[in-house]
């Protein structure tokens, strides 16, 4: 299985080379490359990520069409609340991210998934790639119901709980007018959990409900060496 997933990522990466000079994984920076080029590079990207990680989950044919961002450029999250590994408030932004790998996880503290899934990928991806310089991770809780339930003090709870090192955040949406959550809104998520997977040069490469977190650990690690 590995041998036919690393055959049919030569093959796209390959075919990503044809389309102009640049690079996997620099894509905003390529001199000389066309609109369409850069477009069909990132799909091409996002493509060889989906097809490393997807595998053993549901198809993206499976999920709602209309949901996620796949093959394009990941938005900024703007939050009030951000703390890192000790509690202590902090910050995170995907621009200041550029050049690095970056995995989100959007969870609600009552999302049964969360806990059975989510949770458990991001601990392992964190114990894998927290200290490294190249990668930047955050758990975000984008609250689209359960207000009472899914509060900011869930957000440290959680941390505690899963013994997590990396940033947390809390985007709360709002109660009143039923208005999603920003990262809802601007990654298309389908709900909780919903992960994400960022390329340096900036691109979504995966997003969706489940992923192989044994798959994204390797791929990941195989970027970095």
């Amino acid at each position: 299985m590995r041998e036919k997933m690393n055959a049919s990522r030569r093959e796209l990466l390959q075919r990503a080379a044809l389309v102009g000079a640049g690079g996997f994984g620099r894509l905003a920076g390529a001199a000389g490359v066309t609109r369409s080029g850069l477009a069909l590079r990132s799909a091409v990207v996002a493509g060889v990520a989906s097809s490393a990680l997807a595998a053993g989950g549901p198809a993206r044919s499976q999920e709602a069409p209309t949901r996620g961002i796949r093959g394009r450029p990941a938005p900024e999250i703007e939050l009030d609340y951000w703390i890192d590994g000790a509690g202590e408030a902090t910050r995170f932004s995907v621009a200041d991210s550029r050049g690095k790998w970056v995995f989100l996880k959007c969870f609600q503290n009552w999302c049964p998934g969360c806990h059975k899934s989510g949770f458990p990928t991001l601990k392992a991806f964190a114990d894998a790639f927290h200290e490294h310089p190249d990668v930047a991770i955050a758990g975000i809780q984008t609250v689209f119901e359960g207000h009472s339930v899914n509060t900011r003090e869930a957000v440290r709870e959680l941390a505690l709980r899963y013994d997590l090192p990396n940033v947390m955040g809390h985007d709360p949406g709002d109660p009143k007018t039923h208005q999603p959550p920003q990262t809802m809104q601007r990654y298309r998520t389908g709900g909780t959990p919903w992960l994400i997977l960022i390329e340096p040069g900036g691109t979504v490469v995966f997003d969706g409900f489940n992923v192989d977190k044994n798959r994204l650990i390797d791929y990941v690690g195989e970027q970095l060496a």
